[in-house]
């Protein structure tokens, strides 16, 4: 399985701030990549947010595995910010 070189934090910022930056989104830059470079740490309290709300599964989530397992690693995500 691939792991990401990047904190879930800044991978949820980026697609946040590239949400609302790209054309391909709500935004109006038909190329956001500099400015999503430039601009995601922004969003990292929105990130906070999404993976607060992520921490409590779903039935679904759930059945798919272990519940306690995905409570921790979110956790351990969020111990990466300094304010959650």
């Amino acid at each position: 399985m691939p792991v990401s070189e990047l904190s879930a934090i800044e991978r949820i910022a980026r697609v946040l701030a590239g949400q609302r930056l790209s054309a391909n989104a709500h935004g109006d830059d038909s190329s956001a990549a500099e400015q999503v470079d430039a601009r995601w740490y922004a969003y990292q309290d929105d990130a906070v947010a999404v993976l607060k709300t992520l921490r409590e599964p779903d039935a679904t989530m759930a059945d798919a595995g272990d519940a306690e397992l995905w409570r921790q690693m979110v956790d351990a995500a969020l111990k990466d910010f300094a304010g959650a």
